[in-house]
């Protein structure tokens, strides 16, 4: 019997895309090209392999991606269930048995009476409704024909991240709002340097240890997206001349341009978390915390997302999207995972879980029900459909992405409770009230 579905890629978003969308009684093709075409990073040709670490990040509800698990739990997700399953001790993160886990994910897709598991490379996209969640080493014949789709300009081959602090961690009285010569408004924070820290700053980012980057994350660096450190290497001064340059920003307190200034700009809709402008890097987490902090106005920052630079394959979603991860122009065609410019194994399976139950209500003839932005899922979605289009990068989920509270907290684990309180009984309401009840 035919498929309604096609689900390409067998990654955690594939998989948990292909078992939400049986669950509302669709017959899905999944197609996974392995063994037959094996990528660089994968070992066997189990289904959802983690390929880097066991490390399903923490648990506790105080951080936005334990949410996130929490609500997939509430949503029956294979992921998660698959994922409590077979967990390893850990601390306060959720870690798993690695092969137990591809194990398991595996033959429940092989055991499920509507999906039909194929194995071999997809070159071509469909007609029908499909769901394109090949994952960050999307295939090259693939990654054209996704380019053909989307518009080559809209479709990246790998990431360059800068890092995002949260707004309310910033120095403000060190800091000051301007647009370079006054255009457009005051756009950007700014945080000014003098000549002796610019260039204690320099030297800091020179001798920082770096990622050595895996031997399939080998990436050119173009002039556009070179890393700071790298550019710091060229000289003294070439950083002052380049993201840095000071020009045209002139400090309103003192009335004087500094030596130089590291640029914030607001990273979402919400202005609650800003992104340093230029600063993409293979500094290790730990040195890009040491080193940023000595930024004027960063000295107590709370990172929401640190920098990398790593082998991926993504699209603008933004730009190609629409709110329900259809492609704009074609909108039989969902994508899910980290193509879609989501960061992180928790938030491609929650990617998925989206994508599964979206394409499966169109396949049904349901109107689609989104989840409300106040939850994890909805803040991943908010995410992708109100990001800037220029320059799009991938994001995990924060609580950075969330609609504020009503009332404000002063505290920061207070604010996290009670965002995670207010998501849940939010998740609660809109699985209630679901168009078409999962069985």
């Amino acid at each position: 019997m035919a498929a309604d579905l096609t689900v390409i890629g067998a990654g955690l978003a594939g998989t948990e895309a292909a078992w939400q969308a049986a669950r509302l009684g669709v017959r899905v093709d999944l197609y996974e090209m392995r063994p037959q075409r094996m990528t660089p990073a994968h070992q066997s040709d189990h289904l959802a392999e983690l390929v880097c670490s066991n490390s399903l990040r923490g648990g506790g509800l105080h951080n936005a991606v334990g949410l996130l698990k929490e609500e997939l739990r509430r949503c029956d997700s294979l992921f998660m269930a698959t994922a409590d399953r077979h967990a390893v001790p850990a601390g306060g993160a959720l870690a798993v048995d690695r092969e137990g886990f591809a194990n398991s994910i595996t033959k429940s897709i092989e055991e499920h009476p509507l999906i039909s598991l194929q194995r071999g490379e997809v070159t071509e996209i469909p007609s029908g409704p499909v769901i394109i969640a090949s994952g960050p080493l999307t295939s090259d014949r693939l990654a054209a024909e996704i380019a053909r789709l989307t518009g080559a300009q809209h479709l990246y081959f790998y990431d360059a991240i800068a890092p995002i602090v949260e707004t309310d961690s910033i120095d403000y009285k060190k800091v000051y709002a301007a647009s370079r010569y006054g255009k457009g408004g005051a756009d950007y924070l700014n945080c000014p340097f003098t000549e002796g820290e610019y260039h204690a700053f320099v030297a800091a980012l020179c001798s920082g240890d770096k990622v050595q980057p895996h031997d399939f994350e080998k990436v050119i660096h173009f002039e556009g997206c070179m890393p700071i450190e790298e550019m710091a290497e060229r000289g003294p001064l070439t950083l002052a001349f380049g993201p840095m340059k000071p020009v045209g920003l002139p400090d309103p307190k003192t009335g004087r341009t500094p030596f130089a200034v590291v640029q914030l700009r607001q990273e979402n809709r919400h202005a609650s978390l800003h992104n340093l402008v230029g600063f993409q890097t293979k500094l290790t987490y730990g040195e890009q915390q040491r080193i940023f902090r000595t930024i004027p106005g960063l000295e107590q920052a709370r990172f929401a997302r640190l920098g990398s630079m790593h082998r991926n394959t993504f699209i603008n979603a933004p730009a190609c999207l629409t709110p329900n991860l259809q492609l704009k122009s074609a909108q039989h065609i969902f994508f899910a995972g980290q193509i879609t410019g989501v960061e992180g194994y928790v938030e491609s399976a929650a990617c998925g879980f989206l994508a599964g139950l979206f394409a499966g209500w169109q396949v049904t003839g349901t109107e689609l029900s989104r989840p409300p932005a106040t939850t994890a899922l909805g803040a991943l979605l908010d995410f992708l459909s109100t990001a800037p289009e220029k320059g799009f990068q991938p994001m995990n989920v924060t609580y950075g992405l969330f609609p504020p509270l009503d009332k404000r907290l002063r505290k920061r684990r207070e604010r996290r409770e009670a965002l995670a309180e207010r998501a849940l009984v939010d998740l609660a309401s809109w699985q209630a009230n679901l168009p078409l009840q999962i069985t």
